[in-house]
């Protein structure tokens, strides 16, 4: 057994709450992506998670055992860091092997290891070399290849793939999921990047200022979202948000979202969009272009309508001309609805 159950988690430092109050529970088996910007408290979290920080209240318990207070070598989890941790003056076969010598496992059992790890990350060919004769990628693949020997159940990552680049960070995406589901393994996992967390995850936590925003699986966060913070974290361009009493043409407001406006809006909320949902054509709200940006198979087209900016993605190339005023609506279906306190007012309370 190997979920993990994380209960009311806080860690202070001094006056400051770098987590508050998290709870969550990663199910056996299944690939769990802790998301958020930059101090939001993730690497913390999986740091209480190994035991490589002291929890100032609440408890993590790993498959029914309460481990809050054990030491990082009872806990049973291995750990993936984002600087690779290899030792340089080893090789790669020394790099992978060096925690199962520290734990006494026999020498044909080690080797039987070490076989299977390097098959599984395309080390076979390296074990000779060491660190600095390797690529980013085949770093990278040895701080697997040590998690994969551990055969812990419960893994964790921390942001792994951030000193790669986007090529090689694609193919290890692939490479870690289909690793984590080979293996059965429980895998937490931290990154900043929507796009690790929208193709690999299971679940998504989504973390701001050290609280849980919102919990679910992909699509659920990104077609219901719950919060203002969660509707714009995600998606690139992020959701367009009007604040509905700065649009003073509340007629064209109502024909841009099919002719009236959706009855859940409060008057002093937000009106949300996602930028694929948006139309350019003759009827709507009128808007401003400011920009095009062409990108192959889509373009997206920067525009403004009385200071606020709208963001519409359309499939193809698009000869919109910048300064140029055109009108912009979308299905009704598509609009999401915000009170002036950034919560959805037509959805679940976060």
């Amino acid at each position: 057994m190997s979920r993990i159950d994380i209960h009311e988690l806080v860690k202070q430092w001094g006056e400051v709450s770098a987590v508050d109050k998290v709870s969550f529970t990663v199910p056996e088996g299944s690939l769990t992506v802790l998301l958020g910007p930059s101090g939001c408290g993730k690497s913390t979290i999986l740091r209480l998670i190994a035991g490589l920080e002291a929890i100032t209240a609440g408890s993590i318990s790993i498959g029914g055992k309460d481990i809050t207070h054990l030491d990082p070598a009872q806990r049973g989890v291995s750990m993936v860091f984002q600087s690779y941790a290899l030792f340089p003056h080893l090789t790669v076969r020394e790099n992978i092997l060096f925690g199962l010598k520290v734990r006494s496992v026999a020498k044909e059992d080690r080797r039987a290891r070490l076989e299977e790890a390097a098959r599984m990350v395309g080390l076979t060919d390296l074990l000779s070399r060491k660190p600095a004769q390797l690529s980013g990628g085949q770093r990278q693949r040895v701080a697997l290849a040590r998690s994969i020997v551990s055969r812990r159940p419960v893994c964790l990552m921390d942001e792994p793939l951030s000193n790669l680049d986007a090529k090689l960070r694609a193919e290890m995406r692939d490479e870690i999921r289909s690793l984590q589901q080979k293996l059965g393994l429980t895998m937490v996992y931290v990154t900043h990047d929507q796009v690790e967390a929208m193709t690999m995850a299971d679940q998504v936590v989504l973390l701001q200022q050290g609280r849980v925003e919102q919990i679910g699986r992909p699509h659920e966060l990104y077609e219901h979202p719950r919060t203002i913070f969660a509707a714009t974290f995600l998606g690139s361009p992020a959701m367009n948000l009007l604040k509905i009493d700065l649009i003073a043409e509340r007629t064209a407001l109502a024909a841009a979202c099919g002719g009236s406006l959706p009855a859940a809006c409060p008057s002093q909320g937000y009106i949300g969009v996602r930028p694929e949902d948006v139309r350019v054509g003759d009827e709507g709200l009128p808007v401003k272009i400011s920009a095009v940006d062409y990108l192959g198979a889509e373009t997206v087209v920067r525009m403004i309508h009385d200071g606020q900016p709208v963001f519409a993605k359309i499939d193809g190339r698009r000869d919109y001309t910048p300064g140029a005023t055109v009108h912009i609506n979308w299905p009704e279906k598509a609009v999401h609805c915000f009170g002036s306190d950034g919560i959805c007012v037509d959805g679940p309370a976060p």
